[in-house]
């Protein structure tokens, strides 16, 4: 019982909701019943596959078709700013080229960074997206306000010495983050371990998130999950390296488990059905058709 109320607890810490609003769908733990609070519905790189990833339409389409929190990529550029973008490069998402970090934010302002969306889905193109400008961390929020939910990502955060501490220093002037327990308006999650140490030390209140790149099906041992569990409150990772035993095991260690990038029904489902916590998507609608299809069963 001590573990159900504390999975209870975190989950609902996590999505800014009541306890008592989420009690009754947690009778087993294992394959909960669903509702929309207990299923984070991660919007990835905003609704990426319905706009240009990282970019405002990509992130209100996102947030319009059911996204509990918008997902951000951070870089940062020559000057120290950090900008929401997946790759170390500009090449693939805008008309520049070369690595972030050699550019200003004023330089890579003047770049495009939606037309290559309508160059490689011509059927989902959008003459609004030409000439869409790279945005940084303060506008995204500036323009959703401090009641939206972000999931931030820190990116290559050895190539960018002080990049934890500027954001913290940006979440913290925002007002989304809190003292004396954790916040249900960010979650930072990151490849490096050393990166989300640096944020632990800064708030250990602010919920961390491990990504794990698995090469092979995912294995994971007991001591790995107590290592986890000292710092962060889940992990993430491809959900097609998982399965069901995987999922249990981590759920027993009360960790929350986001796996990514998932836009099919049908694994949609499955995952759920495994007692995953939530999941990243390019299409956060058909998961939310997901939920509501499973929650009538």
């Amino acid at each position: 019982m001590k573990t159900l109320v504390k999975r209870v607890c975190l989950s609902a810490a996590i999505i800014g909701i009541g306890v008592s609003s989420v009690q009754p769908v947690f009778a087993d733990t294992r394959h909960p019943s669903m509702n929309d609070n207990k299923i984070i519905n991660i919007a990835h790189r905003g609704g990426s596959g319905y706009a240009p990833e990282h970019t405002l339409p990509s992130y209100e389409v996102g947030d319009e078709l059911g996204g509990d929190y918008i997902e951000l990529d951070l870089q940062m550029t020559k000057d120290g700013e950090l900008i929401a973008m997946h790759d170390e490069t500009l090449d693939r998402t805008t008309d520049g080229t070369g690595l972030v970090k050699d550019y200003t934010l004023e330089e890579i302002k003047a770049l495009d960074a939606g037309s290559w969306f309508n160059d490689m889905y011509p059927d989902k193109a959008n003459s609004e997206y030409e000439g869409l400008k790279v945005q940084t961390l303060e506008e995204i929020i500036q323009h959703f306000g401090e009641n939206k939910r972000y999931y931030i990502e820190t990116k290559s955060p050895e190539v960018y010495p002080g990049m934890e501490k500027k954001l913290l220093k940006i979440l913290d002037e925002y007002n989304l983050t809190r003292q004396n327990g954790p916040s249900s308006k960010v979650i930072i999650q990151s490849f490096s371990e050393a990166s989300l140490h640096k944020i632990h030390d800064m708030n250990e209140d602010i919920p961390l998130v491990q990504l794990i790149d698995y090469k092979t099906d995912a294995t994971i041992t007991d001591r790995e999950l107590n290592h986890y569990e000292e710092y962060a409150v889940g992990l993430g990772m491809s959900f097609k390296k998982i399965d069901e035993e995987y999922v249990d095991k981590v759920r027993d260690h009360d960790l929350l488990i986001h796996p990514y990038t998932v836009l099919e029904k049908e694994d949609m489902k499955r995952l759920i059905d495994w007692g995953v916590t939530g999941m990243f998507t390019n299409y956060p609608d058909r998961l939310q058709e997901v939920l509501k299809e499973m929650k009538k069963k």
